[in-house]
């Protein structure tokens, strides 16, 4: 792994990750846009780290309107309010707690009660709606034929897609998805059950997911494209 920097237009330094990986025949590049901003590039043994330099000089267009569409980070503080898993939550903070506190209003509404030292409030708070999120994936995953449920779920940060299953029956999900409406993360979830039974993207498989979705798989592929970036604004 080498590190080099790539200098925006605007004069801003960007860390270049470069990976070399084994059966990777061409270089590929991944813009990280959450949290700390890094361009990660995988290569195969048999290009040079110039080689990758030069590539992402020649993509210097799309990496710039990458970042530039980027949503701006925000940090959560006490009194602030944050809507993820169909929910507006306002955050509070009590030192004199070891452990959170989750109180729901109503339908719509609750307060998350933060406990611990102000240096942990951030990370206590991204740690609980991670949690919250798994929990109400698999929630949504028990509402599907049993024989489509995967064999192991865990929530990950990624930035280049939504969701994977693999053969092997670990289904990952990005847990950022606690902060879409909840068709859409319902939405995920059932695309991702659905390679269950098809490890492609043909018709059959798209069959499976309105089967398992129902109506509104189109309105919610559009959510994702449209909105998904807005996604990565907290944390």
């Amino acid at each position: 792994m080498t590190d080099y920097v790539f200098v925006a237009t605007d004069g801003k330094e960007i860390p270049i990750i470069i990976t070399t990986r084994r059966g990777v025949r061409n270089i590929t590049l991944r813009p990280k846009t959450s949290g700390k901003h890094e361009i990660h590039a995988s290569k195969p043994w048999i290009s040079s780290n110039a080689s990758v330099i030069k590539f992402i000089e020649s993509k210097r267009r799309w990496i710039e309107h990458i970042f530039a569409s980027a949503p701006v980070q925000r940090t959560v503080s006490p009194g602030d309010e944050i809507e993820f898993l169909g929910r507006i939550v306002k955050l509070s903070h009590d030192e004199t707690k070891r452990v959170n506190r989750f109180v729901i209003d109503d339908e719509t509404h609750a307060t998350l009660v933060v406990g611990g030292g102000a240096d942990m409030f951030e990370r206590r708070v991204r740690n609980f709606i991670k949690n919250e999120f798994l929990t109400a994936a698999k929630g949504m995953i028990k509402t599907a034929p049993r024989e489509l449920w995967p064999k192991r779920i865990v929530a990950h940060d990624t930035t280049s897609r939504w969701g994977s299953c693999s053969t092997t029956g670990t289904m990952s999900l990005s847990w950022r998805l606690a902060f879409a409406p909840t068709d859409v993360m319902r939405y995920v979830v059932m695309h991702e059950l659905a390679h269950r039974r098809h490890m492609d993207h043909s018709p059959a498989f798209w069959a499976t997911v309105s089967e398992l979705y129902g109506f509104g798989v189109e309105r919610a592929k559009r959510w994702l494209n449209q909105h998904g970036a807005e996604l990565h604004t907290y944390f």
